[in-house]
């Protein structure tokens, strides 16, 4: 099966309010209770996957008044979610539905359960009165599969995938199926065929991303690292170059996204860090190198697609950073496309930053993540520039292969088998650090 570039853009490429995790289960709260005769709700249950649990733990909700945790998320989904809006759910927050949430948590009538299993899942069952909703969600953040009022299935809402269980697995897995036999030509290929249309969607991305960066240095949310750089700017201890540019762009972004701001992010790949990643670094690159409409937007597209390209080798969610090696990726063959260079030039640019950057983890989104970001955009420009100049790692070197293709698959060999512990154990730590929130922080 043969896709296109616009299928791409479709699947991997859309808005979201929020950090993905806690919206998914959002999401599944405001479906089942959509369902509900009535929403005097008295009780929530959710179950849900290590990797989701991981990163739903401590990202601050937007428009929850800087709330956080997966049974506040699932709470706000059920009271004040809009389900019809997919990925901005909670964009139909207000005062009364933060109230009644807050009331449920209160009563400790929300329940977070753990599953073993890997694989995106959340599962959510509402109680209200004689009234049993319940809703699933797998694989993909929005893929709805299953909507159940009383143990009936509902068979005909609007909210349900078309290609749930019955329909067998969703498109995304035979799009990545596809995605993972590509070579860099190939992506390079699909991204010199975006038309006008494309472009246009492209440029939408750009707009909602430079918002939360906008945003990011105006207020200084989250870790205020966007701003930081700023000052530092001023001061003269940093100098206004590509590095800096795309460092101060993304970082403000992410400050603005992880802390809660109630502006959405064009997400990439199933996260809106990683589209913030995909996107700004090559918009900060653009103020100083020649460069047309097309060409720029074009690049952009095909930081996506790289960004698809390698999440369909590492999956969607997993140990590795993903706006390090995935986004990061995408980013650096963006930015090497917009200077100029070729697709050897792109491949070095990618490997280049795999071996600067594969082991960074995933410890969860948190307004950390803003550090990780800043890092990846400075990278992704190092590495581009010195594929430029001929400086590429050999492919000799540790896991970068004789290609693209083999380079990343040895990625994906590493986050799917190699850091299996590794997310175990980081999660163990975070779960650690949550029972012990209420003590001290002594050794």
């Amino acid at each position: 099966m043969r896709f296109t570039v616009k299928d791409i853009l479709s699947m991997e490429v859309t808005l979201a309010l929020g950090c993905t995790e806690p919206v998914a289960i959002a999401l599944g709260a405001a479906a089942a209770a959509s369902i509900l005769p009535d929403k005097q709700i008295d009780t929530i249950e959710i179950w849900i996957d290590p990797n989701i649990y991981k990163n739903g733990m401590a990202v601050i909700i937007p428009g929850s008044g800087d709330r956080q945790g997966l049974d506040t998320a699932s709470a706000l989904g059920a009271y004040g979610g809009d389900p019809d809006r997919g990925l901005e759910v909670l964009a139909s927050l207000d005062d009364h539905t933060i109230k009644q949430a807050t009331q449920l948590l209160e009563a400790g009538a929300v329940t977070v359960n753990l599953r073993e299993e890997s694989g995106l899942y959340v599962k959510t069952v509402i109680t209200a009165g004689e009234n049993i909703a319940e809703s699933l969600i797998v694989e993909l953040h929005s893929n709805i599969i299953s909507l159940k009022l009383n143990g009936k299935e509902i068979e005909n809402s609007p909210l349900l995938s078309t290609t749930g269980k019955k329909g067998g697995p969703h498109p995304l897995a035979a799009l990545e199926t596809w995605l993972r036999e590509l070579s860099l030509t190939d992506i390079l290929e699909l991204a010199e065929n975006l038309d006008s249309e494309d472009l246009d969607f492209l440029e939408e991305g750009v707009t909602h991303n430079l918002a939360l960066a906008e945003h990011g240095l105006k207020y200084g949310t989250g870790l205020g690292i966007g701003k930081a750089i700023d000052r530092l700017l001023k001061q003269k201890l940093l100098v206004n170059d590509m590095f800096t540019s795309a460092k101060r762009l993304t970082s403000a972004a992410a400050d603005a996204r992880m802390g809660g701001v109630n502006l959405p992010a064009m997400s990439s790949a199933g996260s809106g860090n990683h589209g913030l990643t995909a996107i700004l670094p090559i918009w900060a690159v653009k103020d100083f190198v020649n460069h047309d409409r097309e060409t720029l937007l074009k690049a952009i597209g095909l930081s996506h697609i790289i960004t698809a390209y390698v999440k369909a080798h590492t999956g969607r969610l997993s140990a590795v950073c993903g706006c390090s090696v995935a986004a990061g990726a995408g980013a650096t063959a963006g930015i090497t496309y917009l200077i100029g260079g070729d697709v050897n030039h792109m491949e070095g640019a990618i490997k280049n930053i795999l071996e600067d950057l594969a082991g960074v983890i995933c410890d969860g989104a948190k307004a950390g993540c803003a550090i990780k970001l800043n890092t990846a955009a400075g990278a992704a420009v190092q590495a581009a520039l010195f594929s430029l100049q001929g400086v590429n790692v050999k492919d000799t070197d540790g896991i970068i292969g004789c290609s693209t293709r083999k380079t990343i698959q040895n990625m994906g060999e590493l986050s799917h088998d190699g850091m299996v512990e590794t997310d175990k154990t980081i999660l163990k730590i975070m779960l650690e650090k949550q029972l012990a929130r209420k003590g001290d922080c002594s050794d």
